[in-house]
């Protein structure tokens, strides 16, 4: 960062660190010791999908790698997408499980990136509920190299609770790189298992 960047006050964007993913374990412990939220056994991976034959091989690859789990009792890997025109990979495997949900999410990651494509990444999920049916995840945003949680409000419509939102992000502090600039926890409205 050289000396006009700092008068300007422009800053130097943050790598992404998809080993950052392997922290969701900890924090699922952190968030059901606390908070009385257990994983419900969905992940995702949101991106971009880009034109052309080499992103749509690299989406079959992807695909096909991961459905090979099915083989040993996982589910397929699902596609879809969404009304804003973005593709979410979504891997299910049993709620107890975290840690290879965490391997699918990161598998996914990586193979876009190790392929040329991290641009079109946005964001992975790991989604959570409590015993009062509210729904949490935890996003990473892939450019930021951080995570924050997002939890919509019961009763449908597009609304957040804030509330639960930042006593998650107090809870977390220790077990993941929490985005400290709260205009970047984005709403990811029609996210799969949310």
């Amino acid at each position: 960062m050289g000396f006009l960047d700092a008068l300007l006050g422009r800053t130097k964007p943050v790598k992404p660190n998809l080993d950052q993913l392997f922290g969701l374990p900890s924090a699922a412990i952190t968030l059901e010791a606390a908070a009385d939220f257990k994983p419900t056994g969905i992940g995702s991976v949101c991106f971009a999908a880009a034109e052309g034959g080499a992103f749509a091989q690299v989406q079959q690859d992807v695909q096909a790698l991961l459905d090979a789990d099915t083989e040993r009792g996982g589910v397929p890997v699902e596609s879809t997408r969404d009304s804003y025109g973005y593709t979410w990979l979504t891997s299910r495997h049993s709620a107890d499980d975290i840690v290879s949900l965490v391997n699918d999410v990161h598998a996914i990651n990586t193979a876009l990136e190790s392929t040329g494509f991290g641009p079109q990444l946005l964001c992975s999920l790991v989604n959570f509920t409590d015993s009062r049916n509210r729904s949490l995840a935890l996003v990473y945003l892939y450019k930021r190299g951080s995570f924050y949680p997002f939890s919509p409000q019961q009763g449908g419509g597009e609304r957040r609770d804030n509330a639960l939102e930042l006593q998650i992000k107090a809870m977390l502090g220790d077990d993941l790189r929490i985005e400290q600039d709260l205009t970047r926890w984005f709403p990811v409205w029609g996210a799969p298992g949310l």
